[in-house]
């Protein structure tokens, strides 16, 4: 999440499912103060969630190979690596900043789990990036991006066939009141130094943010047909299934 101050020309092909006209925000969260507001904010509670939501979709498991894309300072990455035991994780983020403070907590984890993690800085797409992933993740990436095709393209440079496929994200309000009503709702008692920059940034993703719509014409686009997406809460959006070559001719059901 960032400052929104940069206009972006994404088509709206069904105004009536999200009112508000999409704006960009920075791709990056590189700045120093920006990073140590995220790192000592408390997630615990929808990462948690992030990584128990995986076990409706794919009860058997996600694979060896896990990639976590936009992973910020890496908490779901760790809980990731706790949670699949035998998974190695590589853990992607375009922000340094973001990076340092991952690799600091990674000194912390025990030997076994800490082995099994790496921090990577690039920016979709990279093609020196591995692929064969067994496992395609991320958490409130898609909205940072100008061009969701960056996203989607990736998915199919780094996954394996049949590649189990998790993303969640921020939707967009249909108008500013609601932006600012779930502002109030889901921010409005925090406290602490960062607490102003949380806020300000927490607005400015749910503007940049992508309708469910929009998501399903950007899955048809880049041919993703073994995805599916719905709305999630009061506030997200979550995409899921698996890449071409899953042999189960039965769609992934939460």
């Amino acid at each position: 999440m960032g400052c929104a101050t940069i206009r972006c020309h994404y088509p709206q092909r069904n105004p009536s499912a999200a009112s508000v006209q999409r704006t960009c925000e920075p791709e990056l969260m590189d700045d120093c103060q920006q990073a140590l507001a995220y790192g000592a904010a408390d997630f615990a509670s929808s990462d948690q969630a992030f990584v128990d939501r995986l076990a409706d979709f794919f009860p058997g498991g996600l694979g060896d190979r896990l990639v976590d894309l936009g992973c910020g300072p890496g908490n779901i990455s760790f809980r990731l690596a706790e949670r699949f035991g035998s998974a190695s994780v590589l853990a992607v983020d375009g922000a340094g900043a973001m990076l340092e403070l991952g690799r600091q907590a990674l000194a912390a984890l025990p030997a076994e789990r800490a082995g099994r993690i790496w921090f990577v800085q690039a920016v979709l797409p990279d093609p020196a990036l591995p692929g064969g992933f067994s496992g395609l993740l991320s958490n409130s990436l898609l909205h940072h991006l100008h061009d969701p095709q960056v996203l989607w393209r990736s998915l199919g440079q780094l996954g394996c066939p049949g590649a189990a496929v998790y993303i969640k994200d921020l939707r967009r309000p249909a108008s500013p009141e609601a932006a600012l009503a779930l502002q109030e709702l889901h921010l409005g008692q925090l406290d602490g130094p960062g607490a102003a920059l949380l806020r300000r940034d927490y607005l400015a993703s749910l503007h940049a943010a992508f309708s469910v719509e929009e998501v399903r014409t950007q899955l048809r686009e880049a041919g993703l047909v073994g995805l599916q997406v719905a709305e999630l809460g009061d506030r997200y959006l979550e995409v899921w299934g698996r890449l071409a070559g899953w042999s189960d001719d039965q769609p992934v059901q939460p």
